[in-house]
């Protein structure tokens, strides 16, 4: 027997919305209502929407960045929004705190919510309406997407900010700068020169592209060649190195989506027929040391190691057992960070995504995975019995989520660890040595050079004193020769000065 309490996802809805006229000025929050209800159609019972207690929608960009926010206005309590369009009365209302890892996340705290016979069902919502933002806003129409449906939203998550001060001061706050860090510090530990590391990347990236090229969800449907992505032109110019627009996530986009999370016995008191349920059998929830600057490196994630095994070890599962993946792929260095870390090939015949990912699917901001995770749903239900993995990452290389997920029934009573246990462990581990002061001889650890639409504009260097073996970070030098040397030659263990005044550090390579 099933016990009546085991979680389980059982409706699930996505939209991709790529025609409907920006002049209408449709809100996101009438959009993601349109995948809520499909979430509620999917899920086959005509209760279903009297069952859900709890509303929880992902925080949107123009909530969570200064770059995305918006003239037009915004809900005081979004999830409430939403959820009187569907004509739900939840108790709760929640609304979370930013990462690309919460619709894990959630799911997670949820299963144990309903475990607990503390939660009937709960309906995760988000979604974001860029495309259509930026369309109103650049021909200045008269819109206004402002709301106050009553009371104020429930706060989940991790409030704190990214990046720290040193890091913000040398302009390290953007998934943008922070990523390309990641990818050349990978490229040194496995002794790639940067056209051979393109090569690598561009094949990895264009798996991708061609899972999306046959999504009609996808919002980048050319099927990308591993030469097309890796080849740099006006349309595809330099973002921050090695990163050339089409590998970067893509944001400016309309698409939501939306799943119901309940319990084995509210899904037969409703009568949802069980060819919807999928079971959650392993997750788990874990962060590697907050800030970039503390990392112990810039090519490996203890987090993403320690918690896929947690969520596989809850499963009672390997690897080698899994039949499909979804792969947090914001950038190519979070899907070889990921690979190493599971310890999967970067061309696994399983494949790494059920979506095409973030550059090519689309990248709606804190939701891509709640797109993912609907498309599992869909993948799984279609081959019963197969299991399945979602990765959830937040920041960068920093918040990972897990769930593995199959339509077989879980065995016994549905519980797991407390993840302070898993964060407990992580926390203690080292942190190299760091001086926010640095003076004289170094050497490059990692670097990037970020460029805007005519060219380098700055260069950020993350490296270690020679007298010491400190770690500081720094930027160059602005001038553009600079900038240009330190992308075209390969800078990794380059040597140089670096010198601290007014609370700056610039580094002058040799």
């Amino acid at each position: 027997m099933i016990e009546n309490s085991t979680p389980i996802l059982v409706g699930c809805g996505d939209i991709t919305d790529l025609t409907t006229p920006f002049e209408r000025g449709r809100s996101p929050y009438e959009l993601i209502a349109q995948a809520g209800q499909l979430a509620l159609a999917d899920a086959g019972a005509t209760g279903i929407a009297q069952a859900i207690d709890t509303v929880a929608m992902l925080r949107s960009y123009t909530d969570t960045s200064h770059r995305f926010a918006t003239r037009l206005g915004t809900s005081r309590n979004p999830p409430k929004s939403i959820a009187q369009r569907l004509g739900i009365e939840a108790g709760r209302y929640i609304y979370t705190w930013n990462g690309g890892n919460m619709p894990q996340y959630l799911v997670n705290l949820f299963a144990e919510a309903i475990a607990r016979g503390e939660m009937r069902a709960a309906l995760v919502v988000g979604g974001e309406a860029l495309r259509t933002q930026y369309g109103v806003e650049h021909a200045n129409l008269d819109v206004k997407w402002s709301e106050d449906p009553g009371g104020e939203p429930e706060l989940i998550g991790d409030p704190r900010r990214g990046w720290n001060d040193h890091e913000d001061r040398h302009n390290m706050r953007a998934a943008i700068t922070f990523y390309p860090l990641f990818e050349n510090a990978i490229r040194g530990a496995r002794g790639r020169s940067i056209a051979e590391h393109m090569v690598c990347i561009g094949r990895l990236m264009a798996h991708f592209a061609r899972v999306a090229a046959e999504n009609a969800r996808a919002t980048r449907r050319d099927g990308y060649s591993a030469e097309r992505l890796t080849t740099i032109d006006a349309e595809n110019r330099w973002i921050g190195f090695p990163y050339p627009r089409f590998m970067v996530a893509n944001a400016y986009i309309d698409q939501a989506a939306a799943f119901i999370v309940t319990s084995v016995g509210t899904a037969r008191e409703l009568g949802i027929p069980e060819a919807k349920w999928v079971y959650l059998h392993g997750c788990a929830d874990g962060h590697d040391h907050w800030y970039v600057s503390e990392r112990i490196n810039y090519h490996s994630s203890p987090a993403m190691r320690a918690a896929s095994r947690k969520a596989l070890d809850m499963a009672g599962k390997k690897i080698g057992d899994l039949g499909v993946f979804d792969i947090y792929s914001c950038f190519s260095s979070a899907v070889e960070i990921a690979c190493q870390e599971l310890g999967i090939s970067e061309d696994d015949p399983r494949g790494l995504t059920v979506t095409g990912g973030l550059p090519y699917f689309g990248g709606p901001g804190n939701s891509y995975v709640v797109h993912s995770i609907c498309e599992m749903t869909r993948r799984l239900r279609a081959r019963p019995g197969v299991f399945g993995m979602v990765t959830a990452n937040g920041n960068w290389v920093t918040k990972h989520s897990y769930g593995v997920y199959s339509t077989t029934p879980f065995q016994g009573a549905w519980r797991r660890e407390s993840p302070e246990v898993l964060q407990a462990q992580l926390d203690a581990l080292p942190k190299p040595p760091f001086t926010e002061q640095p003076s004289g001889a170094a050497t490059v650890e990692t670097y990037t050079v970020m460029h805007g639409r005519k060219g380098p504009e700055f260069g950020v260097i993350v490296g270690r004193l020679n007298a010491t073996g400190e770690r500081f970070i720094a930027n160059t030098p602005g001038e553009r020769a600079v900038l240009q040397d330190l992308q075209d030659r390969d800078s990794l263990g380059r040597p140089g000065t670096v010198q601290h005044r007014d609370g700056l550090n610039t580094f002058i390579p040799q």
